[in-house]
């Protein structure tokens, strides 16, 4: 973050306590996507709501806030993981079925970028198993691919091997079998307004979810 930016938003907050913005159950439960749609929706002041939206947008220039937020709306939406069979790499129904879930959460956020990261079990040599990692990951980018997703948003396949254990066991662990697929950033730079319906929309059905839940 640039000495620009950390001055606005130290000037931004400035104006914000000036105007006494409200300090409710529902501000402060609110994450940086709320923030935009629902933080002062009941101040009953036009500057202050008018103030946050561009705050949300100098916090967002950076993309960072934002993708941690969608990364955990897409593992709260749909399973990012999928298990294999040991030492195999073919996708079963399951598999297919979680990933057509995906697929289609993907579709809604056609500028989105993800990654897909591959990992085996403790049996056999690590060696192998970056191997068998890998073609785990490119089997799920394939499949993925084939639901119609542009291989140029699945940004990376990456295989741990069997580094990243779910149950350390030197058994054969189904769960350790494994691939996820996790947001990795934008296609494009979202910068003030760059900022689209779609994102908009996600974010003002974020703040109704929250007040539903508080009720």
């Amino acid at each position: 973050m640039n000495k620009k930016t950390i001055a606005l938003i130290g000037a931004s907050t400035l104006i914000l306590t000036a105007c006494g913005a409200a300090n409710n159950q529902y501000n402060r439960t609110m994450t940086k996507l709320n923030l935009q749609a629902g933080k002062s929706v009941d101040e009953g002041n036009f500057g202050n709501p008018t103030l946050n939206n561009t705050l949300a947008q100098v916090a967002y220039a950076d993309q960072g806030g934002l993708v941690v937020d969608l990364a955990r709306k897409f593992a709260k939406d749909v399973p990012t993981m999928i298990n294999f069979d040991f030492n195999s790499s073919q996708l079963d129904a399951e598999a297919k079925k979680i990933l057509r879930s995906q697929a289609d959460w993907i579709k809604q956020f056609p500028d989105l970028k993800f990654k897909v990261y591959g990992h085996t079990d403790l049996v056999g040599s690590n060696a192998a198993n970056k191997r068998l990692g890998l073609r785990r990951a490119n089997r799920t980018v394939a499949y993925l691919v084939a639901q119609g997703i542009s291989i140029e948003r699945l940004e990376a396949v990456v295989s741990f091997g069997e580094t990243q254990p779910l149950v350390v066991s030197e058994g054969r662990e189904r769960k350790n079998r494994r691939t996820v697929t996790e947001v990795s950033g934008f296609a494009r730079s979202y910068v003030g307004d760059d900022l689209d319906g779609k994102y908009a929309h996600l974010v003002y059905q974020t703040y109704v979810a929250t007040l539903q839940s508080s009720e």
